[in-house]
């Protein structure tokens, strides 16, 4: 999927200003942007719901539905079950949903087949994965995902996230996937881009992006809060967790070094400037 230089206004109001993106088949893409940056502007014209007032977007053509997703929040009918809304969307698609065709879709996204309950009492997670499900009929070849993990736990976030990796790597989809959590980003995207204010203000690979605006890793271990290693940088001490303030490139030394004292950190989590990374 190939997205070039789009513009799009609503009267005297800019939302997109030549934006543009790529995501090749097998790739996970992440598109990170606040509130208002024009994200489901974005996405929205991606799927021709709103027309550009300039600039194109090209998707594949070798498939019946090129282009399949979730926008803003699952649209589910509730009041039916699972195997309900599959037999509903896909027969509005033109496609047979025989017994082993719904059960054959649920399953593909871990949800169980024999559950006749309506949706209504379905988990957010479980509900983000039925509209993935419904988003893969007819078998696309670009899925859309905005604000996916938005209302889940980690335990949520974790197996929908392993399971958006599962697709994109077996079934190589080409994955274009929005979130405000960056270290979601960072776990599962190829590429990442960065809109603010309607205009891409980064892109490129996500780790190279993310390292230019890491200002710290809080480090877990024990034992870690007396290490001596920690002298040479600033550091905070909470429990047996240490925030400390160091550059990307230099990290790999401090844990050889707290290594070398006899101390084993169990997590690594990295720090990333919001305000450095959409330039505020």
């Amino acid at each position: 999927m190939d997205v070039q230089n789009i513009y799009k206004s609503y009267g005297n109001l800019e939302v997109l200003r030549g934006v543009s993106m790529h995501c090749a088949p097998g790739e996970m893409v992440g598109l990170l942007g606040a509130n208002g940056a024009g994200k489901t502007t974005l996405f929205k014209i991606i799927f021709g719901l709103i027309q550009p007032d300039s600039g194109t977007v090209t998707l594949p053509q070798h498939h019946a539905k090129p282009l399949g997703g979730i926008i803003e929040k699952p649209g589910l009918y509730e009041y039916l079950s699972a195997a309900e809304n599959i037999k509903l969307f896909a027969g509005l698609q033109g496609i047979k949903a025989t017994t082993a065709f719904v059960n054959e879709c649920l399953l593909q996204v871990g949800l169980d087949a024999k559950r006749k309950d309506p949706v209504s009492r379905f988990s957010m997670g479980m509900k983000q994965r039925l509209a993935i499900a419904i988003a893969l009929l007819n078998q696309p070849a670009v899925l859309v995902l905005d604000e996916p993990f938005n209302g889940l736990d980690p335990v949520g976030v974790a197996a929908l996230r392993d399971l958006i990796l599962e697709l994109c790597e077996e079934k190589k989809l080409a994955i274009i996937l929005s979130s405000h959590i960056t270290e979601e980003l960072a776990k599962c995207c190829h590429r990442l881009y960065v809109l603010k204010g309607g205009e891409m203000i980064h892109s490129g690979p996500t780790q190279d992006i993310l390292s230019t605006h890491t200002i710290g890793y809080a480090l877990y271990g024990k034992g870690i809060s007396s290490a001596q290693a920690l002298k040479n940088y600033s550091f905070k001490i909470r429990g047996q967790m240490v925030w400390v303030a160091i550059d990307s490139d230099k990290i790999s030394k401090l844990l050889q070094d707290l290594l070398i004292e006899g101390i084993s950190v169990e997590s690594c989590i990295p720090d990333y400037s919001m305000k450095e990374l959409f330039e505020i």
